[in-house]
């Protein structure tokens, strides 16, 4: 300790040699003869203010651009409030105090380590312009050397107003102009004397002191520079009592920040560049600021506990209208502000399946047919071939379309995809909304293109609303201050497919929920009709979970932001549907079970699911199905009574058209390589 002690008393010596020297550097301290680096903050400005579709306030959009004010915009107030608590001889000395380095001296060497800094005001506004937050003595000498330079070239006004300019109010608020936007939407001139105070208090420690900081150390710290203002005769003491027991309401922060990074986007896309720093627009939002909140806790929750350094995404919209009531993209806007649910490109793997089967019911397959899994070889070019397995190399033998969706199944769904076309699928899945690489190849059937949670989640809209496409709308309207006009943005609902095709896909889905891959959520199909798909892509990097019900649907997506894998139990059903039914459960509560609507041109038949065909009495298993009209089975089942009937012909537009044959009787298709998927 000793030892310590007097190296920092050879530093004290050294430092007041140095200070003595001054006159001797003067010269070469650099000038500076602009007293303001930024431009001045536009009069006028109306902060933009995002509403939930309820009308709750949710937050607001502030400028990023760092603004100055001149020292006559800023309350004397404040300067006061500033002096008194950082530098009460401000105005005696020239830029060192020797009394304050002395005192902070004597502390530092009881200390026996350079912790107290001493600085003036001057001095501070140095180390915020110019140097670094290191505590050295050269630091320190020449921090001093500079303010004195700044004190010969500059008045004391000035000073002050370059460093309200300069200094950190906590929050990403640099300088009085954001600080006075960020926690009081005003600007610097507007402040209350109370205001003054407490943001006097700030830039000692902003993490600690700021306004949005522990209501008790940001009280005790303002009521400390009242009562020191009181003892320097800035204010009397009935002032001081007065101000200690005015309240301040400091504007909270935005909530649902992945939500509004968004908006902000739509309005720079809407506006141009320039409408943040412009302001004076109020947003009606499609969001419902309950949806928003419970989703952000229940992701954060459900993916923290599988692993810290996991992220995730979570989308739910209105199926008939496109409005997104709630987006999270992330587990901590804090930590990370890249919004994975707009913009994060991710193979979705099994969750791309449905819109292969839907695509199949166009084309006149029908979900009681009857498929094999065994796995067929496909070529690629004339020397190598591609086998796609199930998920853990599970065989299903002869099932049904019904069931191959529900066990989400590989094989049979490569077969799917080859027998209706790769072409084919990539157009149908663009009228959905979701453009995927071409050309392509079989290996789309066990989603192997990058799709955004947004885009794929859009695509399964119109399997849940009975078949149009409605576009994600986040912004339901704006009113515009500056021209006092409300500007609408209606919902853009169009039919893409057939509400038969919808319907009966839907009625495929529900079974993933009861028996298939995402049988965990068979109590919440049983309390509210729903239907949906797991994904889970190779080598277990991402995991998804797509489903809905009349009323809501939701995605979720978890994975690392740089891929990698988290082994074999990260698969969408045991980490994404957990999430999706405590969301949804949350989101539907009290709400009344609502089904699918059955729309035309759909027919129920009873069948055997053994055999695909008519049930009779003496089938051990019946099944009721759901078919498009004239796709239905005409047969009795062989197996248990039945008499096989000529079937009627198919119509001609929706004739199923049988894979390409090998010589040994194998489909086959010329394709690159492709992981597979579940």
């Amino acid at each position: 300790m000793n030892s310590n002690r007097d190296a920092v008393i050879k530093k004290i010596i050294l430092g007041v040699a140095g200070l003595l020297l001054v006159p001797v550097f003067l010269s070469a301290a650099p000038a500076e003869e602009k007293t303001m680096d930024y431009p001045h903050f536009p009069s006028g400005y109306v902060s933009i203010k995002v509403f939930d579709n309820q009308g709750r306030f949710a937050g607001r959009i502030l400028p990023e651009k760092r603004y100055g004010a001149t020292i006559d915009q800023i309350p004397v107030f404040l300067q006061n409030a500033l002096v008194a608590i950082e530098d009460a001889r401000f105005y005696e000395h020239q830029g060192i105090d020797l009394r304050g380095i002395t005192r902070a001296l004597v502390k530092d060497v009881a200390k026996g380590k350079m912790a107290e800094g001493g600085s003036t005001i001057t001095q501070q506004l140095i180390k915020n312009k110019l140097l670094t937050a290191e505590k050295t003595l050269g630091r320190k000498l020449k921090e001093g050397l500079l303010a004195l330079e700044y004190e010969r070239k500059y008045t004391k006004k000035q000073i002050l107003e370059m460093y309200f300019n300069e200094v950190y109010f906590g929050n990403g608020a640099w300088g009085i102009v954001q600080a006075a936007r960020l926690y009081f939407d005003k600007y610097p001139r507007e402040l209350t004397q109370a205001e003054c105070a407490l943001l006097a208090g700030v830039p000692k420690a902003p993490t600690r002191y700021n306004p949005l900081g522990n209501p008790a150390s940001i009280r005790d710290r303002k009521n400390l520079i009242l009562k020191r203002m009181t003892e320097l005769k800035m204010i009397t003491a009935a002032q001081e009592k007065k101000l200690r027991a005015q309240r301040i309401s400091v504007i909270q922060p935005a909530e649902a920040p992945y939500y509004l990074g968004h908006i902000r986007n739509k309005l720079v896309e809407r506006y141009g560049e320039g409408v943040i720093e412009q302001g004076g627009l109020e947003v009606t939002a499609a969001m419902d600021l309950s949806l928003q909140r419970t989703a952000e806790r229940i992701l954060s929750d459900g993916i923290r506990r599988i692993s810290p350094e996991l992220q995730g995404a979570l989308l739910c919209l209105d199926p008939q209208t496109g409005d997104v009531l709630a987006a999270v993209g992330g587990v901590d806007y804090k930590q990370s502000q890249y919004n994975r649910a707009f913009f994060a490109k991710r193979q979705p793997g099994s969750a791309i399946k449905p819109l292969i089967y839907a695509a199949a019911l166009e084309k006149g397959f029908s979900p009681g047919s009857l498929w094999n899994d065994d796995p067929v070889a496909y070529r690629w070019g004339d020397r190598e071939s591609w086998m796609p397995q199930n998920y853990g190399r599970e065989r299903h033998g002869e099932i049904t379309l019904r069931q191959a969706l529900a066990y989400s199944d590989n094989v049979i769904t490569v077969k799917l995809l080859d027998a209706i076309g790769v072409p084919y699928f990539l157009h149908y899945a663009a009228g959905l909304g979701l453009t995927l690489r071409s050309p392509g190849d079989l290996s789309l059937a066990l989603g192997t293109d990058d799709v955004t949670p947004s885009d794929l989640v859009s695509a399964y809209i119109p399997l849940a609303n009975g078949g149009s496409r409605a576009e994600p709308r986040t912004i339901v309207r704006i009113y515009e201050r500056h021209r006092d006009t409300w500007v609408e943005n209606p919902a853009v609902v169009t039919p893409v497919l057939s509400p038969a095709v919808g319907y009966v896909t839907t009625q495929m889905l529900k079974d993933v929920l009861t028996y298939g891959t995402a049988k965990s959520l068979a109590g919440f199909s049983r309390n509210h009709p729903a239907a949906g798909k797991t994904g889970t892509t190779d080598d277990y990097r991402d995991a998804w979970f797509i489903g809905y019900t009349p009323r809501l649907i939701t995605a979720v997506w978890a994975g690392y932001d740089k891929p990698r894998s988290l082994g074999r139990g990260f698969t969408g059903g045991a980490v994404c549907a957990p999430i999706w039914g405590r969301f949804m459960t949350a989101a539907l509560a009290g709400k009344p079970a609502v089904d699918f609507a059955k729309p035309e041109g759909v027919v129920s038949v009873s069948i055997d699911p053994a055999t695909g065909a008519l049930a009779t009495p003496g089938c051990p298993l019946q099944q009721e199905e759901f078919y498009l009209a004239g796709t239905e089975p005409v047969a009795i089942c062989p197996k248990h009574g039945g008499v096989v009937l000529t079937p009627a012909p198919p119509v001609p537009a929706l004739a199923p058209e049988p894979p390409p044959s090998r010589p040994d009787g194998a489909p086959s298709a010329d394709l690159p390589g492709g992981p597979k998927e579940q």
